[in-house]
């Protein structure tokens, strides 16, 4: 396997950014999900919420946990877990198989009911969150992981709005992830195959 300066050439002959290295789930999420334009407003706030979930912590590590945080959370169907009270929090503390982080976990539930407070006002989370980006992906050209930033002033102005609406666990560089991971901007390298493959979610 050659290393370049940003990508990884892989044994199926693929080049790939060089982040995801060849554990077979990260390739997988990598190829399939990372960068991919996601407009559904529910796996959006799911989404947010694992990257919340992931501060401090490798994406790896919540990308492993991922079916355990879904089942925990019932499907991250915000009109349920808005209505978590704290024998929801105390079950999902003995939960081994999420983070167990009570900050984190009350943080879910106060994205949830900050989610439903814009659906009750008319406002479309998918729409709100890709009105940021003019609503079409930003498309970067890096060529290395030192081109490419841990915040934007348009993460930071993001993750300074979703505060003022009641999310927590959403810093600008939580956010500048967030919105790489959902395709609200491309950051795959140049040279990998994925750069500028998908513009809408398939």
């Amino acid at each position: 396997m050659t290393q370049l300066s940003g990508v990884l050439d892989h044994a199926d002959g693929e080049r790939r950014c060089r982040w995801c290295g060849t554990d077979p789930l990260y390739v997988a999420y990598h190829d399939a999900d990372w960068g991919v334009p996601e407009r559904d407003p529910r796996a959006l706030y799911e989404k947010l919420i694992l990257d919340g979930f992931q501060a401090g912590l490798a994406w790896i590590t919540i990308l492993r946990k991922r079916e355990a945080f879904r089942a925990a959370f019932e499907g991250f169907r915000p009109e349920i877990v808005a209505a978590y009270g704290e024998a929801d929090v105390e079950r999902l503390m003995q939960n081994a198989g999420i983070v167990r982080s009570r900050a984190k976990i009350l943080g879910a539930i106060k994205g949830a009911r900050a989610y439903l407070a814009m659906a009750e006002k008319g406002e479309d989370f998918s729409d709100y969150l890709w009105g940021f980006v003019d609503g079409a992906p930003i498309v970067n050209r890096p060529r290395s992981m030192a081109d490419v930033p841990v915040s934007t002033p348009i993460s930071e102005a993001l993750a300074k709005d979703l505060k003022r609406r009641g999310f927590t666990f959403c810093g600008p560089v939580i956010v500048y992830a967030f919105m790489q991971a959902v395709g609200m901007v491309d950051d795959h390298m140049e040279e990998c195959w994925r750069h500028g493959a998908v513009t809408e979610k398939r």
